[in-house]
């Protein structure tokens, strides 16, 4: 996992998946209350009240379920597809943003179908990891205030 950034002209939030022994990266568009869930995930914020992702981490462990891992399965017309496995082998479908968020609260690991990965995966070879890097110490000063929807 790389974080949230916010993808220019359009000003869509995307979340951007690394391969763990490779060079591909998997972006994912979501929409902002989703970005703002996984950037708190990834800043260590909590809320006075559970939001929606913490409370479902609160339902699983309250009922004694773990999450064991989250698939990202697969993308039809530009949709992406998750599902959520828990330790029972139970496996539930979700979208990848909400399935990512609660990942982040709960530690699951997010893996990817290789043939995903090789359908829509983008290759920055180590030559490009100087930009990555760029990118990665936006990710380390964004806020979820970046996330709000204008107006709001």
């Amino acid at each position: 996992m790389v974080g949230v950034r916010v993808e220019m002209p359009s000003n869509q939030p995307i979340v951007l998946l690394r391969e763990v022994d490779g060079e591909r990266y998997l972006p994912i568009w979501i929409g902002a209350p989703e970005a703002a869930a996984i950037a708190f995930a990834q800043q260590g914020v909590l809320p006075p009240r559970p939001l929606t992702h913490d409370l479902l981490k609160n339902v699983l462990e309250a009922t004694g379920n773990v999450l064991s891992e989250v698939r990202i399965t697969e993308m039809n017309d530009g949709v992406f597809y998750a599902t959520m496995v828990l330790d029972t082998s139970v496996e539930i479908e979700a979208r990848p943003s909400d399935s990512i968020a609660l990942a982040l609260r709960t530690g699951a690991r997010i893996v990817c179908a290789e043939d995903l990965l090789d359908e829509v995966g983008i290759a920055v070879p180590d030559e490009r990891e100087e930009e990555v890097e760029k990118f990665r110490e936006f990710l380390d000063h964004v806020s979820p205030e970046d996330f709000e929807a204008p107006g709001s």
